[in-house]
């Protein structure tokens, strides 16, 4: 019980790494309260989490919605003790395709998103808390095709050296989570076919040294370690879940 009587707040908590984190963390003890826009998958994702657990709608982009979201859980579960900006989108952006629209998607939902998130709980966080960005492994490495998403993720490993020091009087913690190539539920979302989809994961296996893409329960594990008491002495690190993708 690592995070017993610990209060956590999860965005994009309604699926993938953000889902299978909610369920590890209540099994280590916690109060959690997950954020989500999709309504549809609300009722299974309770059923999922038990009757403890918050599943609250809101759209990370939008400081309204988001301060909602922060007074509920504060009345339900007190203080923040961790957050987990989890909320984020990954598509494929080649330079002579970014337009209007897939520029403010890819950053305002992962960049204006954990700042608006940040704003919404920093009153709400106790001393010491434990705030954990999402970040991921293209942006460390030359990738094809997805330079916007991976300047996006660069720029919230950024946030958290940032705020690491701006934050140390009150000792928060701000630390990354860079996953690798995961076989989650977000590709599917790029409205491909079923085969496409297959294909891509078999060469995004092929890519990573160990052979396999991740499970989001990889990236879960590495939160709990960052939620938790034992990373006491980590601050405005990035921890890199990929199989060693950008390292070997």
């Amino acid at each position: 019980m690592r995070l017993r009587n610990k209060s956590v707040l999860i965005t994009g908590g309604t699926s993938g790494i953000g889902l299978a984190t909610a369920r590890l963390f209540i099994a280590e003890g916690a109060r959690v309260a997950v954020t989500g826009r999709d309504v549809t998958v609300f009722e299974r994702v309770r059923a999922e989490l038990g009757e403890t657990a918050l599943v609250l709608q809101g759209d990370v982009r939008s400081l309204k919605d988001m301060r909602a979201i922060a007074a509920e859980v504060k009345e339900r579960f007190g203080a923040l003790d961790v957050v987990f900006a989890n909320a984020g989108r990954a598509f494929p952006s080649p330079l002579n395709a970014i337009d209007d629209d897939l520029y403010d998607e890819i950053m305002d939902i992962n960049v204006k998103g954990v700042v608006v998130t940040l704003q919404a709980v920093l009153p709400d966080l106790r001393e010491g808390a434990s705030v954990i960005l999402n970040t991921s492994f293209v942006a460390q490495t030359g990738k094809h095709g997805i330079s916007l998403t991976a300047a996006a993720k660069a720029a919230v490993r950024s946030l958290a050296r940032s705020w690491s020091y701006e934050f140390l009087d009150r000792k928060i913690r701000f630390n990354a989570i860079a996953p690798g190539a995961m076989d989650t539920p977000l590709i599917s979302k790029w409205g491909m076919s079923d085969e496409w989809v297959r294909e891509r994961k078999a060469e995004f296996a092929q890519a990573v040294p160990l052979g396999h893409m991740g499970k989001a329960e990889d990236i879960a594990y590495a939160a709990l370690y960052l939620a938790s008491d034992e990373s006491s002495y980590v601050v405005g690190t990035e921890l890199v879940v990929d199989g060693g993708a950008s390292q070997l």
